[in-house]
Parts: C-alpha cells; structure tokens; sequence
C-alpha cells in the first residue's frame, strides 16, 4: 500500500510540474510595451480609475511608503521612476497586479489588491505600459535588463 502511495504522489507530482512547464512554454514570459500610443492611453484610463487613488494621480504613491503602518503592512509606493517598480521584470509586474502583493518583497506585507478577476489580460498590460512609459528611458532600459538578465527581484 504504501508502495502505491509513493507511486501516485510521484504521478501526481510529475504530471502538475509538466503542466507548469507547459503552462510556462505557452504563456512565455509577460514582455509589457510602453511604445504603443493607443495601449497607453487605455493604460491610462484604467490607471485613473483602479489605481490612482492609492498609487497617486501622477504616479508619487504614498507619503512615507517604505516606512511600515502600525499593522506591519506597507503604504503604497511611487510608480514613477522613484519607486521600485523599475527594479522588477515585466512578469513580476503583472503577476503583482494580477494576484495581489508587492511583488518581489514576500517578507514585506502589502494590501495589494488582486486585479486579475477584474481587469482583463490586456487591461493589466495596457496599465503596466502606461506606468512604463512614463519613466525616463534610462529607467525603462534599466527595468529591460530585469526581462532578459534570468532571475527574478
């Protein structure tokens, strides 16, 4: 019994990491452009409404984000280039919008919202690209490094 136990635990196993890695050689990684004037503005708008009131109208985040509240938890920071958005790879990004979290911080709590049932694929592309393109492009090539340097911030 316990011989077949093992066996199907280790089915099981295998079978979920090829689904992961199949999920994975689908999907590729998420690559959000800034160039593109018409997702921008759709970025934009979408901005304004489900994130300006706690990223900022321009960007600026909270006062005091890198200092945490009395529940330990986090203000929400810039996503200008004086944040630290710029410092994590375009899949980072979107799964942070699109499940919640801060990303990249698991030992930093954060009240991120998950966004993924309520804005579309594109709709969170479409707002990440906005965020982009408003960086300077020493900023955006910086952040361009993080797609392509193998590892995650």
């Amino acid at each position: 019994m316990e011989k077949m136990s093992r066996w199907f635990l280790m089915v099981v196993g295998v079978g979920a990491l090829a689904a992961v890695v199949a999920w994975e050689i689908v999907r590729g990684p998420v690559n959000i452009s800034a160039g593109n004037p018409a997702t921008v503005e759709k970025g934009r708008a979408i901005y304004a409404t489900y994130c300006a009131s706690c990223h900022g109208v321009n960007l600026e985040g909270q006062d005091g984000w890198q200092q945490p509240l009395a529940d330990g938890s986090y203000p929400p920071p810039p996503q200008d280039a004086s944040g630290h958005t710029w410092h994590h790879s375009d899949t980072e990004l979107y799964v942070a919008v699109r499940d919640g979290s801060d990303v990249g911080t698991s030992n930093l709590l954060s009240k991120m919202p998950a966004f993924g049932k309520t804005l579309s694929e594109s709709d969170i592309l479409a707002v990440l690209g906005f965020i982009k393109s408003q960086w300077p492009p020493d900023i955006r090539a910086s952040q361009e490094l993080m797609n392509h340097s193998g590892h995650e911030h």
